[in-house]
């Protein structure tokens, strides 16, 4: 059974999530306006350094531990941490107004190259398009990576493509795909001045 605790934080977009299963204990504290600073740990350190470089490329405060049953397999971890993070948006950007609401980046790193493109539209769709040369990368099995992006997408209700384009290293590639998303999601959450007090919907809904 999970047990999910939210909590808004003053006038600040930020949020902090408590998310409690038989199989993992979350927590994680959220700064949109933030300096890119960050410490995670979640047991897994490949997974620490793309989050922590996902913080400092997209401008965000992060503050994440994670305890999971790493002993059975990475997979209840890897997913809940997009989850949380995920809920962590969601509940920062509050009614979404004056948002951009959506970003695109391109993102090279060395021979690899990749594309996000985000919508903060309320309606969860994940498409992910990677293929990686090697079933890990440091101590991460890199089947996982979609399913942290589904996890976020999920709960974050953001449509979220991703697609490396191409690539030689794994190591590189994942990495590509985490810091054009981090680009991507810093373009979605920043607010239009000129709109501040706009929906950015015609349906009068996000």
């Amino acid at each position: 059974m999970s047990v999910t605790r939210k909590k808004k934080l003053s006038r600040r977009r930020a949020a902090v999530v408590v998310r409690h299963t038989t199989e993992t204990q979350i927590r994680a504290q959220l700064t949109l306006e933030g300096k890119g600073r960050y410490k995670v740990q979640t047991g897994i350190r490949f997974l620490d350094h793309m989050l922590e470089l996902f913080t400092k490329h997209g401008g965000f405060d992060l503050e994440l531990r994670a305890k999971g049953d790493l002993d059975v397999d990475q997979h209840h971890s890897v997913e809940d941490v997009g989850i949380v993070l995920g809920e962590c948006f969601k509940q920062s950007l509050g009614d979404k107004r004056g948002i951009n609401r959506a970003g695109y980046f391109l993102m090279p790193l060395d021979e690899s190259l990749a594309v996000a493109a985000i919508d903060l539209s309320g309606r969860p769709c994940l498409v992910f398009n990677a293929r990686f040369r090697s079933s890990k990368v440091g101590d991460l099995q890199t089947e996982l990576v979609e399913d942290f992006f589904q996890g976020f997408a999920n709960h974050a209700q953001a449509n979220v493509h991703l697609r490396l384009l191409y690539g030689r290293s794994t190591h590189h590639g994942v990495e590509a795909v985490f810091k054009t998303f981090a680009r991507a999601m810093k373009m979605a959450v920043s607010r239009d001045s000129r709109l501040k007090k706009e929906l950015p919907s015609t349906k009068g809904l996000l």
